[in-house]
């Protein structure tokens, strides 16, 4: 099931890219225990799409496999940049069966590089599953893990006109309390992505939570509407 032949041409292609001088800043900047390549992630993307169209998938339960494969195996941060690369083809956008996979990669990986590189897959699975995903998404937002809680947060990201502004509100109302950065910094980032639909929608909802909001969030949402 999995597609060993794509595998080996990442793995092999990455470490052709490796990057020793680059790799220890990488690593330190990221805080990381997991080696770094040194590789930039765009020549990671160009990479893993350039192996994907020279040993193409040849369905869904395929891509999952090989994803989780080089996800569980790696050995090197860029290995996992590239197990999400792999997700990114049509034929696993809508797939709620990809959940689980996106659900281990932010529980696992457990640091912001990797829980926000499938903030797009999910709010594509929100999109097209909206019952399903609402709920979903709704209790992802009091999990104990704070990294899937964030991962409620950055749901909507990319949904501009079709984010849900009833959802955004429920999953940031249970969240303000929370002290951690990356969960105060989620929620001003999706408030600000939004104010570039809906600024009115977004003014109101900072000055309704005035008192609770963290002055994080707050100027993180008011940044563009501030200008």
């Amino acid at each position: 099931m999995v597609n060993r032949e794509l595998l080996e041409a990442i793995r092999s292609g990455l470490h052709g890219l490796a990057d020793p001088a680059r790799a220890a800043g990488a690593q330190a900047y990221m805080k990381s225990t997991l080696p770094s390549l040194g590789v930039r992630v765009p020549e990671v993307r160009r990479l893993a799409a350039a192996a994907v169209a020279r040993h193409p998938f040849g369905s869904a339960e395929q891509v999952r496999a090989t994803a989780l494969e080089l996800w569980r195996a790696a050995g090197f941060r860029e290995e996992r940049y590239a197990a999400i690369d792999l997700t990114a083809g049509r034929l696993v956008a809508t797939d709620l069966e990809m959940l689980p996979v996106y659900e281990e990669i932010i529980r696992q990986g457990a640091w912001w590089d990797f829980a926000d590189g499938v903030a797009g897959r999910i709010c594509t699975l929100l999109q097209a599953h909206r019952p399903y995903m609402t709920a979903v998404i709704l209790a992802w937002s009091t999990d104990p893990d704070f990294w899937i809680r964030r991962a409620s947060l950055t749901a909507q990201l990319k949904a501009k006109a079709n984010t849900d502004p009833e959802l955004l509100r429920r999953v940031i109302e249970a969240n303000l309390a929370d002290r951690e950065f990356f969960i105060r910094k989620a929620i001003g980032w999706s408030l600000r992505e939004y104010a570039k639909t809906a600024p009115d929608w977004v003014a109101d909802f900072v000055a309704a939570h005035q008192d609770c909001i963290s002055p994080l969030s707050r100027r993180e949402a008011l940044k563009n509407l501030a200008k």
